[in-house]
C-alpha cells in the first residue's frame, strides 16, 4: 500500500502524538531512550527526535495493513448503509440508529460489498468470514532460473489449478494422494502414530506371524506357517528321506552290492559245505556270521523306508541285531582261540565248551541279551511315528518342513547299538590277545584286521552323528552316516573273513584239500613255544611265533604217535 508507506514514513514525535504507543515504537525502532520512565536500559543512548523512519532504520510495511484499511472501510460502509436505512431524512445519527444496537450493526457489516484497497472485492459469507483468496505455489526446478516457487493456480471460493504446470518427483504425472498414510498392504499391520489417529506406519508381519486384524500380527501354531500374503496360517509341509535322494542312493547302492556278495558267499559255502576249507572255518559260526552281515545290509532299507508303526518296530529290532549277531559270533570265535592256546600253555587237556554246539549256545546267549533289551524297550516305550517340526524350522518360514520319523531319539539309537559296540570292543581285545597265534592253526589275524578296521569306522561315525545334531539336514546326514557305517562294517567282515576262502574254493580248488591232522598236543606245543619266543628275539614282530615250530614236529616221534584229542578240519 504505497499511500500508507508515504504516510507512515512521514510520522515523527511531533506530528503523531495521538498514538499513545508511537513513543514506545520509536524507542524500539531506533534503539534509543526517550524519558526516564522508559523501559530501555540506562546504557541506551537518548533519542534526539530527529530520527526518520526508513532513513535511520530499516522499514518494511506490515503485511496486515491492507486488511486493517479494508476493515475500517467495511465499518464505514456498514454505518453508511445503516444511517441511510434508519435516518433517511437526517444527515447524521438519528435516535433510531442510536438505539439499534450492535447486532443490527453486525448484520450491516456482513452485508457490505465494495472494492478494497488492493482492488479486490470485500465481502463476507453467512458465517461472517471474508472469502479466501490465495495464490498457489509449487517449489520446482527450472533449467533457466534453477529451483524456486512457481504459481500453478489460485483459490477464490473455488480451486483453479493448472495441472500441466505442476511437477512431481521422479517425473511422475499423476497427482499424489493427499493423505497422511497410505493403506497398508495385506500382511502388514498399522502402527498408529501417537497423538495422530489418522496417521500410521505400516509394519510387515515377519517370521511365523500372520495378520490377525488391522492392527495386530499373531504367531502361527507350532505346526503351521503363514501363507504367501500372510493373511492366514497353513500347515507346514511334511517331508521324509526319499529313495531318490542322494543321501539314500549311496547307502542303498552299497547295501545292494553287499547283499548280493553275501548271498553269493552263503551259496558258495552251502554248495561246498563238506569241503575241508569250509569245515575248517567253523561252518556253524560262519553261517551265523553271514546272517548277521546280511541283516546289517538289510537295515539300510528299513532306515530309508517311509516311517510307520511296522517300519519303526522293525527298525528297533534290526538296528542293533545284525551287528550283535556278527560280533557275537566273532567274539565266540576269538574267545575259543584264546582259551585253546591259553590252555595249551598249561596242559594237553582240551578246554571246555569248544564244540560247535557249545559255540552256538554261547553265541545265542550273547544275542538273547540284545533281544531282551529290545523287548523291554517295546514294553516301556511302544513304537510310534512323530512329525518333528523343530528339526527343519528355518528362519525363513516358507522353507520350513516337518520331518516324519520314528519316535526314536539319538540316545536310544546309541543305546541300541551300545551292546553291539561292547561286543565289538571285547572281540577286538581278544583279537589283540591272539595276534601271536601261529597262522597255520586259525584265522585270528583276519579277525584282528577286521576288528581294527571296524573300530576305526565306528570311531569316525560317533563325532559325525552327534556333530550334526543341530544341523537342518540332521535326518539325512545321520541316517546316511549310520547306514554307511553299518554297510562298511559288514563289508569289512565279509571281505576279510570270507572272500579269501571263496577265492580259494572257486579259483583254486587244488588248495581245498585235507590237511594233516593236528592233535591238541601239537597245538599245546605250538602255544608253549610261541609264548617262549615272544619274550626273546625282537625280530619277531608282535610276539608272533614261526609256524614252522609245529610243522617241524617229527610225526614219527613217540609223542606224535600217542593218542590225543584231535581237532581235525576245525579252526582253532
Amino acid at each position: 500500500m504505497r499511500g500508507f508507506d508515504a504516510y507512515f514514513t512521514s510520522r515523527t514525535l511531533e506530528n503523531n502524538r495521538r498514538n499513545v504507543w508511537f513513543a514506545e515504537y520509536w524507542e524500539e525502532n531506533f534503539n534509543c531512550k526517550l524519558m526516564s520512565s522508559s523501559k530501555k536500559d540506562d546504557s541506551s543512548r537518548k533519542c534526539t527526535g530527529q530520527e526518520r523512519i526508513s532513513i535511520d532504520s530499516k522499514y518494511e510495511q506490515e503485511g496486515k495493513v491492507q486488511f486493517v484499511i479494508d476493515a475500517v472501510y467495511a465499518m464505514a460502509h456498514a454505518l453508511h448503509n445503516m444511517q441511510r436505512d434508519f435516518c433517511p431524512e437526517n444527515s447524521g445519527i438519528c435516535a433510531d440508529m442510536d438505539l439499534a444496537g450492535g447486532k443490527k450493526l453486525l448484520k450491516y457489516i456482513r452485508s457490505v460489498s465494495f472494492n478494497g484497497s488492493a482492488g479486490t472485492a470485500v465481502t463476507f459469507n453467512r458465517n461472517g468470514d471474508a472469502p479466501g483468496r490465495y495464490d498457489l505455489f509449487q517449489y520446482q526446478w527450472s533449467n533457466v532460473s534453477g529451483p524456486g516457487y512457481r504459481v500453478i493456480g489460485q483459490w477464490t471460493e473455488s480451486l483453479q489449478l493448472n495441472v500441466e504446470d505442476m511437477q512431481w518427483p521422479r517425473g511422475e504425472q499423476d497427482v499424489p494422494s493427499s493423505v497422511c498414510s497410505l493403506p497398508c498392504k495385506t500382511g502388514e499391520r498399522k502402527k498408529v502414530v501417537k497423538g495422530m489417529p489418522c496417521c500410521w506406519h505400516c509394519e510387515p508381519c515377519d517370521g511365523y506371524q500372520y495378520q490377525y486384524d488391522e492392527f495386530t500380527c499373531k504367531l502361527c501354531s507350532y505346526n503351521m506357517r503363514p501363507n504367501a500374503n500372510r493373511s492366514a496360517c497353513q500347515p507346514i509341509p511334511i517331508t521324509k528321506l526319499e529313495w531318490s535322494s542322494p543321501w539314500a542312493v549311496i547307502p542303498v547302492l552299497l547295501a545292494l552290492i553287499g547283499i548280493t556278495a553275501t548271498i553269493l558267499v552263503m551259496a558258495t559255502f552251502v554248495r561246498y559245505n563238506d569241503t575241508p576249507i569250509v569245515r575248517a572255518s567253523g561252518r556253524e559260526l560262519s553261517y551265523v556270521l553271514l546272517t548277521g552281515i546280511f541283516l546289517c545290509y538289510i537295515i539300510t532299507f528299513l532306515m530309508i523306508a517311509k516311517p510307520d508303526v511296522g517300519v519303526c518296530s522293525f527298525r528297533r529290532i534290526f538296528l542293533g541285531l545284525g551287528m550283535c549277531i556278527s560280533y557275537a559270533a566273532l567274539l565266540t570265535k576269538t574267545n575259543r582261540i584264546y582259551r585253546i592256546f591259553e590252555q595249551g600253555k598249561k596242559s594237553v587237556t582240551a578246554p571246555r565248551l569248544i564244540s560247535p554246539t557249545s559255540q552256538l549256545a554261547i553265541t545265542s546267549i550273547l544275542i538273547s541279551v540284545q533281544l531282551m533289551g529290545v523287548f523291554i524297550w517295546f514294553i516301556v516305550d511302544p513304537p510310534n511315528t512323530i512329525v518333528d517340526y523343530e528339526e527343519q524350522k528355518t528362519f525363513n518360514p516358507f522353507k520350513a518342513r516337518g520331518v516324519l520319523k520314528c519316535d526314536i531319539t539319538d540316545l536310544q539309537i546309541i543305546c541300541s547299538l551300545g551292546y553291539s559296540i561292547l561286543l565289538m570292543v571285547t572281540c577286538t581285545v581278544y583279537a589283540i590277545k591272539t595276534r601271536g597265534v601261529p597262522e597255520n592253526f586259525n584265522e585270528a589275524k583276519p579277525i584282528g584286521f577286521t576288528m581294527y578296521t571296524t573300530c576305526i569306522v565306528w570311531l569316525a561315525f560317533i563325532p559325525i552323528f552327534f556333530g550334526t545334531a543341530q544341523s537342518a539336514e540332521k535326518l539325512y546326514i545321520q541316517t546316511t552316516t549310520l547306514t554307511i557305517s553299518m554297510n562298511l562294517s559288514a563289508s569289512v567282515a565279509l571281505g576279510m573273513l570270507f572272500m579269501p576262502k571263496v577265492y580259494v574254493i572257486i579259483l583254486h580248488p587244488e588248495l581245498n584239500v585235507q590237511k594233516r591232522k593236528r592233535s591238541f598236543k601239537a597245538v599245546a606245543t605250538a602255544a608253549t613255544m610261541s609264548s617262549r619266543l615272544s619274550h626273546k628275539a625282537s625280530d619277531r614282530p608282535n610276539g608272533e611265533a614261526k609256524t614252522e615250530l609245529c610243522e617241524s614236529l617229527d610225526p614219527n616221534s613217540p609223542a606224535a604217535k600217542k593218542k590225543y584229542v584231535s581237532y581235525n578240519d576245525h579252526e582253532i
